[in-house]
């Protein structure tokens, strides 16, 4: 079974994939928005059911103190309408400063500006999979 992984946003939302055996992530292209939440809702399942992912993994950007700020209530908001449409488990994550890692990993391999923006939601959904695959993989 693959994992999706989310890196929710209001433009783009970054998207990643887990490997059968639940081992590695790979940044999959952006999710770009449109104006009907009902529309991005339907081609998130569709992208799921399209990559065999049993399990979805919501990025949560929680603050530095652990409490939820406007964009974390937006992204639990989400996943939870998700699930109503998908048939999987839907999971969030604690994804404090993945899209500052993000940016970092893209400037130490001197990556141009204009090609950052298109990378990093990828590379954020992919670090927020593979946190959570490192996760799971530890608890077995």
């Amino acid at each position: 079974m693959r994992i999706l992984g989310i890196d929710y946003g209001r433009r783009r939302i970054g998207l990643a994939v887990s490997d059968e055996a639940q081992f590695l992530a790979r940044p999959l292209d952006p999710y770009l928005r449109t104006h009907s939440r009902k529309k991005d809702l339907e081609a998130l399942a569709k992208l799921a059911h399209e990559q065999e992912a049993g399990c979805i993994v919501f990025g949560l950007p929680l603050n530095m103190d652990n409490t939820m700020g406007e964009m974390a209530l937006e992204v639990e908001s989400f996943a939870e309408d998700l699930q109503r449409i998908v048939a999987m488990q839907i999971v969030v994550s604690d994804e404090r400063l993945t899209s500052v890692e993000a940016e970092r990993v893209l400037l130490q391999g001197n990556v141009k500006r204009k090609d950052r923006k298109l990378l990093r939601d990828g590379l954020a959904a992919t670090l927020i999979l593979q946190g959570y695959l490192d996760s799971q993989a530890n608890t077995d």
